[in-house]
C-alpha cells in the first residue's frame, strides 16, 4: 500500500506540479517529436526511483516512465478539441493502472534509504492531490459548461484568483478534517457564499450561479473525501 502511495505522489508531482504549461503546449503541437515529452519521461523515472526509496526499484521506475510516455503519445495522437476531456480521464486511469500493476508484481525486499515514515507519504500524497491536480480535475469536469458572464467579468478579476482560492479552501478543509473540526467546514462554506453572493447577484445570470455552485461543491466534496481517506489510512497505522 505505501509503495503505491509513494508512486502516486511521484505521478502527481511529475504530471501536474512540475510539468510546466509550456511543456504541455509543445507536446500537443509536436507530439512524439517534442523534446519535452522525453524530459517528462525522465522526470517520472527520477521521481519514481527517488520516492520509492529502493535501489532495486530503479528498473521498475524506468518501466513506469516508459509506459507513461507510451500512454501520453497515444493520447496526444488521438485526442481532439472535442475529446480532450475524455482522453484526459482515460490517460489518468491508464497511468494509475500501470502503478497498480507494478506494485502487484514488485517484491519489496530492499532497504529504504529515505528516512520518512508511512504517515508522511500518506499526508504528502493527500496534500499534493488536493492542490493543482484537483484544480485540473474540476476544470476538466465543468469545462462542458462555460457561461458567458464568466468571460465578460474576467477583466475585473485577479489572474488565476479562482484557482488559488479553490486550492486554499481545500487545504483548509483537509486540515479541519485531520484536526477533527468538521464544524469549521460549514463556516468556510458560509463565508465563501457571502463573498460570492454579491457577484452572482450583480451578474443576474442563472448559468453563472449554477456554474460556480457546481465547482464549489465538487471542490469541497473532493477535499472532504480525500481528508477522510487520509484520516482512515493514518488511523490504520496506529
Amino acid at each position: 500500500m505505501i509503495l503505491f502511495i509513494k508512486l502516486l505522489l511521484a505521478h502527481l508531482l511529475g504530471d501536474f506540479i512540475w510539468q510546466p504549461t509550456a511543456w504541455v503546449i509543445d507536446k500537443e503541437a509536436k507530439k512524439h517529436k517534442s523534446i519535452y515529452l522525453y524530459l517528462h519521461i525522465l522526470l517520472h523515472v527520477f521521481l519514481a526511483a527517488v520516492l520509492a526509496g529502493e535501489i532495486q526499484f530503479i528498473p521498475y521506475a524506468v518501466l513506469i516512465a516508459v509506459a507513461h510516455g507510451i500512454i501520453d503519445v497515444i493520447k496526444l495522437n488521438f485526442q481532439t478539441n472535442k475529446t480532450k476531456r475524455t482522453w484526459f480521464i482515460i490517460d489518468q486511469i491508464a497511468h494509475i493502472l500501470v502503478l497498480i500493476a507494478v506494485v502487484l508484481f514488485y517484491q519489496n525486499t530492499s532497504i529504504n534509504f529515505l528516512w520518512f515514515d508511512n504517515s508522511f507519504w500518506i499526508l504528502a500524497t493527500g496534500l499534493i492531490f488536493i492542490t493543482k491536480p484537483t484544480s485540473i480535475f474540476i476544470k476538466t469536469i465543468i469545462s462542458i459548461w462555460s457561461p458567458e458572464s464568466q468571460h465578460s467579468n474576467q477583466d475585473n478579476s485577479l489572474a488565476n484568483a479562482g484557482n488559488y482560492i479553490g486550492i486554499l479552501e481545500r487545504l483548509f478543509i483537509f486540515c479541519f478534517i485531520l484536526t477533527g473540526h468538521f464544524e469549521a467546514i460549514g463556516f468556510l462554506l458560509a463565508a465563501k457564499s457571502i463573498f460570492r453572493f454579491g457577484d452572482l447577484k450583480e451578474a443576474k445570470d442563472r448559468k453563472l450561479t449554477e456554474y460556480v455552485l457546481i465547482g464549489t461543491l465538487i471542490s469541497f466534496g473532493t477535499a472532504i473525501l480525500i481528508g477522510l481517506i487520509v484520516q482512515a489510512l493514518l488511523l490504520q497505522l496506529l
